[in-house]
């Protein structure tokens, strides 16, 4: 019998559809160092983004047949060494780029009206000083009519775009590869309505957009660093709910505190599962313990997938 570990979870469904198909399927945790003696035991291992598994686990677990990741990144595998080893490894990117673009928008419905803050100070401050809160959170803007820049357009940013046209923003789009502008909006009714969006420059978008999100891999040194946050517009919001380390977070704080950037939000970050303390302390970011995928809807489905994808491989 085929047996798989779920070192960081899989959804019910998904356990049971791969218990059908004939698998045993361990739930429990094994922490990282202890994952290259006891993996042995296993001819699959399914992670999210807690478990790594790189070169020294995999040459240590030679029975391992297949890695599967449940999400987008598999910056936490060596992909390519392990298919040099005739490993099998899978990921599931469509299953949760719904979530993690409903999370952009939660943090910028927050950011603009400064609910990260305002939570914080009114259960301490708010029967004290009601109307000195009620003054500082007072000049709060709208997103219709606002800039969107989309910082990486493939499957989350172009659910991110969607959204963004239904706010009534306007959206620009950027990736390293060419890629198909039309959108297809699917309205209430099941009524669609095709648009368009618009391809900009990552120079453009640093320079123009009211609000910018990224959604890229990861990448050697910052996307964001002090040289692109001074070309940008006073008062721009910032989102990552991608990877840590695509903003500078110390270059970050400066642009907060000058006022260049009004707010972040920050559901990544440089040193997880320990962000720095000036992070998490800032009155203008708000934060997120990486959950962006983290829905009952997204995680159903990732189980699903994922499932569907190790059936198929042993069944080859």
């Amino acid at each position: 019998m085929i047996r798989i570990l779920a070192n960081d979870g899989i959804d019910p469904i998904g356990k049971q559809m791969l218990e059908d198909a004939g698998f045993e399927v361990d739930t429990n945790n094994i922490p990282q160092d202890e994952l290259p003696e006891k993996l042995k035991a296993y001819d699959a291992i399914t992670v999210r983004s807690a478990t790594k598994v790189r070169k020294a686990l995999i040459d240590a677990t030679p029975n391992l047949k297949l890695i599967g990741r449940g999400g987008v990144g598999v910056d936490n595998i060596d992909v390519e060494y392990a298919k040099e080893k005739g490993i099998g490894v899978y990921n599931t990117p469509a299953s949760s780029s719904l979530s993690v673009a409903e999370l952009v928008f939660a943090q910028l419905f927050g950011g603009v009206r400064f609910l990260a803050d305002s939570n914080r100070k009114m259960p301490v401050e708010g029967n004290t000083k009601f109307n000195d809160l009620k003054k500082a959170y007072a000049k709060g803007v709208e997103l219709r009519g606002k800039t969107l820049g989309i910082v990486g357009f493939g499957r989350i940013g172009r659910e991110v775009a969607k959204i963004a046209i239904g706010v009534g923003m306007d959206v620009l789009a950027y990736d390293l590869y060419p890629f198909n502008p039309e959108l297809a909006l699917v309205l209430g009714g099941g009524t669609v309505v095709n648009v368009t969006i618009e391809s900009a420059s990552l120079e453009k978008i640093i320079k123009t957009a009211d609000f910018i999100t990224l959604h890229t891999p990861f990448v050697d040194k910052a996307l964001i660093g002090a040289e692109e946050l001074a070309q940008m517009k006073k008062g721009v919001g910032l989102v990552n709910i991608s990877r840590g380390g695509l903003i500078d977070e110390l270059a970050l704080i400066e642009a907060l505190d000058s006022g260049k950037v009004s707010f972040a939000a920050l559901d990544v970050f440089d040193n997880e599962p320990t962000p720095r303390e000036e992070i998490l302390k800032h009155p203008k970011i708000s934060l997120t313990p990486h959950i962006g995928a983290a829905t009952n809807e997204a995680q159903e489905r990732i189980g699903v997938e994922l499932a569907s994808l190790i059936i198929e491989h042993f069944n080859k």
